[in-house]
């Protein structure tokens, strides 16, 4: 393996890592795991990767919200319905598919 392919399977482990480090009722930015991560502007990055992720629940994605609060439009396990579920199943309030980042976010 290359230094690059090593070094996006790194980074593609702790996206996953401080994914799973987000407690139940809590959310994160695309931004913040980005930043816990260890690559504070690969935001987009952290997007496509959670797209990767083969458990739900293990690996809760449906924790990370955009900077403004909104839930994805492209949430890749069932879209924006399904994250919105899971997150009211986590005690989080939902409102116009958007979450109270003052509130929620860790």
């Amino acid at each position: 393996m290359g230094k690059q392919k090593a070094d996006e399977a790194k980074f593609k482990e702790k996206v996953f890592e401080a994914v799973r480090s987000i407690p139940r009722g809590k959310v994160a930015t695309y931004s913040d795991i980005a930043k816990k991560a260890g690559s504070p502007a690969a935001a987009r990055a952290v997007g496509n990767i959670l797209h990767t992720n083969c458990d739900k629940l293990g690996t809760p994605c449906y924790r990370v919200v955009n900077s403004m609060g909104k839930l994805s439009q492209n949430y890749a396990f069932g879209g924006v319905e399904e994250q919105a579920w899971l997150l009211e199943c986590d005690g989080i309030e939902i409102s116009d598919f958007k979450v109270d980042l003052t509130k929620y976010r860790i």
